[in-house]
């Protein structure tokens, strides 16, 4: 899978390097270095640019306001001052990373406002049939869901295209025979318009929870400091989002 991150070969390296930033920020700070600050901070914001873009998209696919009224540098300038205020609130360098997902997730929160969830779709979805999923796929790319609406902002043209695979929703041994089956009827494109597409009608939680935990690479423990939610309420949510990628899968394309 492509690195979606100009600088470094994954994401595990660009989290090293975020971690290994730390002491260096907060020494630029005590010495009032504010450009070299910045400067510094600017090599870290291409992956935060992208998670910004992924819940504008969002946001705006549901509804919420119009494409171009907001914009990624809307609130990088602003996570700039937050980052350079308040970072003597991360104790250990290792906190960090997830530290900078909760300004950002803090930033958008308070212009987002998540929709109240129909959950006719969630407890219905043992339910759908075949041809119910491939009218559902057609309805959502029609609606332009499957659209990168802001690829034009973006700096690093390798934006993360949300590569899922079916280890992202399978994971254990028992479930190979299931993965077999699935995956002799669909491509990788496939499968990435269908699990885009469940994941645009999921619970807003569950869908973060789930992009969190895939595309960012946060442990669970992480992303329950970003959301306020306790532990066993974020492996929930993981849980269930899983269980309804799986049924969709399933139910879609295990049928020859």
């Amino acid at each position: 899978m492509q690195s979606n991150i100009s600088y470094y070969q994954s994401k595990r390296e660009f989290r090293l390097f975020v971690t290994k930033s730390f002491p260096d920020l907060i020494k630029l700070k005590k010495e009032d270095e504010k450009k070299s600050f910045n400067q510094l901070v600017l090599k870290i914001i291409p992956e935060l640019r992208n998670y910004i873009n992924r819940r504008l998209n969002t946001a705006i696919k549901k509804g919420h306001f119009s494409k171009g009224k907001y914009k990624a540098d809307d609130f990088i300038d602003q996570l700039f001052i937050e980052i350079y205020d308040n970072i003597d609130e991360v104790e250990h360098e290792k906190d960090f990373y997830h530290w900078l997902f909760i300004k950002t997730n803090a930033l958008l929160e308070d212009t987002i406002i998540e929709e109240e969830f129909d959950d006719l779709f969630f407890r219905n979805i043992d339910d759908y049939s075949k041809p119910e999923w491939v009218e559902m796929q057609e309805k959502y790319s029609t609606d332009g869901g499957g659209d990168l609406l802001m690829i034009e902002e973006l700096d690093d043209m390798s934006y993360n295209h949300n590569d899922y695979t079916l280890n992202h929703v399978f994971i254990e041994d028992k479930e190979k025979a299931m993965i077999e089956k699935i995956d002799k009827h669909l491509s990788k494109e496939q499968l990435q318009h269908h699990i885009e597409m469940v994941l645009h009608n999921l619970p807003p939680a569950m869908r973060q929870v789930f992009e969190l935990f895939t595309n960012e690479e946060l442990a669970l423990e992480e992303i329950a400091q970003i959301r306020n939610n306790t532990l066993e309420e974020v492996k929930q949510l993981l849980k269930d989002s899983k269980k309804a990628l799986q049924v969709s899968l399933f139910n879609r394309y295990s049928a020859a």
